[in-house]
């Protein structure tokens, strides 16, 4: 068995922003991990500061967000109460099908007002002895109310993330190619290394042509977040970015945090 190690991932608009190895899951070590993405935007613009970030409900990874960015507001991703919730459950029966549609029903409201009503609709729903509902199941739709702030903060900043599904994504393609080459052989140093260079491949890997046609024209990840290209060449648009040539006077586009 090899040496168990994490990676603090930080993305948005479909681009990685930081990946750095932690040594460990708790505060302290991903507070370093996620603060090499920190000391990296403030290098780029000393003024930078995150207004929010979606989170699991990892309180390590939450409270690390915390350290390095005292005033972000913490938004906790939906689509992970719902997998939760979801794994105790059997897949394909009747409670599995009403839990789901009712989460979904909770996350789709309008308004923050809708939101609390069709809460108390699904918590007396729970707690009714005619729902036949197993224990685990019935225990995790009540810790809802216990996290309502983290999720109705949303209605007061409506352009943040409401799941994570953009950084699950891109761990997804990491995920697939360190399986593929079994993973890490090496120093921790050269373990970052590679997973630096697989996120700076992704950001500018050029999009297929049928892709390309269409609005925006944007050619890859890199120009989507940033709104721009440096040449229409991919590799050279890559090595402009990544060397000084790259500091560009430009505002990026805001962009929310994952």
């Amino acid at each position: 068995m090899g040496r168990r190690i994490y990676v603090a991932v930080t993305a948005a608009m479909g681009c990685f922003l930081g990946v750095e190895i932690a040594q460990g899951a708790n505060a302290a070590a991903l507070s370093k991990a996620y603060g090499a993405f920190q000391q990296e935007a403030l290098q780029l613009n000393p003024d930078y500061h995150p207004e929010s970030v979606n989170t699991d409900g990892w309180e390590g990874t939450q409270n690390a967000w915390k350290a390095i960015f005292p005033e972000i507001t913490l938004i906790l991703c939906f689509l992970h109460t719902v997998l939760g919730i979801q794994q105790r459950c059997r897949r394909g029966d009747a409670v599995f099908q009403a839990v789901t549609d009712k989460l979904w029903h909770l996350y789709h409201s309008l308004n923050l007002r809708q939101f609390s009503q069709r809460l108390r609709r699904l918590l007396e729903w729970t707690l009714d002895p005619d729902t036949d509902l197993p224990q685990a199941v019935r225990q995790k739709l009540l810790s809802l109310k216990a996290k309502a702030p983290q999720f109705t903060v949303t209605f007061e900043m409506p352009d943040a993330a409401r799941t994570s599904n953009q950084v699950d994504r891109l761990m997804n393609y990491q995920d697939r190619i360190l399986y593929t080459m079994q993973y890490f052989h090496g120093t921790l140093n050269a373990a970052n290394q590679a997973l630096r260079a697989m996120a700076l491949l992704w950001n500018f890997h050029p999009y297929c042509r049928k892709v390309q046609t269409l609005e925006p024209h944007s050619m890859s990840p890199f120009e989507d977040l940033n709104g721009f290209r440096y040449h229409k060449n991919w590799l050279r648009n890559l090595l402009l970015a990544s060397s000084l040539n790259g500091r560009r006077i430009a505002q990026p586009l805001k962009h929310k945090l994952i």
